[in-house]
């Protein structure tokens, strides 16, 4: 099968340089590049994996379509992918970002707001100014855009809101629809159907793409929480999910599952980075099978999006690397 993650691995940088020109502007006074698109340029390149806009281009060639015709869609989502990361490093206090000092940490607080402004302005910026697409179908990308924008910032808000007010009274439906809103939405769902309408599919493969995404975005917040737990001790963000008393579905499972609830409830609630505390936190998840639940409940959810998606398109390339980009959203670890 063809492999997402070589995939990822050579085109990534072709989606840093297409992203790096949205920064090559003209400005009218020469500290506007210091304290704006400068610090939003080094931040940009500072880069994830690149696998929305990447799908997103996948998803139009899988229909038929011309995947350079995506291309500023898909950066419109990734520019949203920026200002997310942004706002939400502020929102949790959040120290680190991919290694590095988080913008807000770098810059201040408040031209790391504006920056995260500037950003959002992006999203609908790459779409209104492509050349390459038609009136009409930039309306229908830009209902795409404001659609997936608003129910991230209703997934923050229950996300935000439960943390301000120590909720653990929460169920494992509660968190599914928080991580479907929060992730799944602009990670998966969007960049799927966003492709898949510019390379002008019919309404129904449309709805199968944008549900295999939804399927594949919840299953990589899902993967997210676990290799926070899980994965490498050297990374500066292990297990910072326990420390900021995160609802994740492990812990929400744990907490309903486990004769050691109460004790899990304490170590959520200390914000600790004491590491013997944290081994005992995920000590007791194990031990309730809450890490072995997620890690089943998201390979379900792939497998039953992937036999969906294989039914409803021809056989091609980008068909297989994006039944292999389930997959990898499932097995990556890190």
């Amino acid at each position: 099968m063809a492999s997402f993650k070589l995939h990822l691995k050579n085109k990534h940088k072709d989606v840093d340089a297409h992203l790096a020109t949205y920064f090559e502007v003209p400005v009218t006074h020469a500290d506007m590049y210091e304290y704006l698109y400068q610090p939003l340029a080094l931040y940009t390149a500072n880069s994830g994996k690149r696998h929305r806009p990447l799908i997103c281009q996948l998803a139009c060639e899988a229909v038929g379509g011309d995947p350079a015709l995506a291309q500023r869609s898909a950066a419109a989502i990734e520019h949203f992918h920026t200002a997310a990361l942004i706002h939400d490093d502020i929102e949790d206090g959040a120290l680190t970002r991919r290694g590095e000092p988080a913008m807000h940490v770098k810059v201040g607080e408040g031209l790391a707001i504006n920056a995260g402004d500037l950003a959002l302005s992006l999203v609908t910026g790459s779409v209104v100014d492509d050349e390459s697409l038609d009136a009409e179908l930039k309306v229908r990308i830009l209902k795409e855009l404001v659609d997936m924008t608003t129910r991230t910032i209703e997934g923050q808000a229950l996300d935000i809101g439960w943390a301000r007010d120590g909720r653990f009274d929460l169920t494992v439906d509660d968190y599914l629809t928080m991580a479907t809103h929060k992730t799944a939405y602009y990670s998966g769902a969007v960049p799927l159907a966003i492709g898949a309408i510019v390379g002008g599919a019919d309404e129904q493969t449309i709805a199968v793409l944008r549900e295999f995404g939804m399927a594949a975005g919840l299953a990589f917040q899902i993967q997210d929480d676990l290799i926070n737990l899980t994965g490498s001790d050297q990374s500066k963000d292990f297990r910072i999910d326990i420390t900021e008393g995160k609802r994740t579905l492990v812990a929400l499972h744990a907490l309903t599952h486990s004769p050691d609830a109460r004790r899990l409830l304490e170590i959520l609630e200390m914000r600790t980075t004491d590491q013997n505390l944290l081994e005992e936190a995920v000590g007791i998840m194990r031990e309730a099978g809450s890490l072995d639940y997620a890690r089943t409940y998201a390979r379900d959810l792939i497998e039953q999006a992937k036999a969906k998606l294989d039914a409803a398109l021809p056989a091609s390339k980008a068909k297989k690397l994006l039944l292999s980009m389930a997959d990898f959203f499932i097995q990556r670890q890190g």
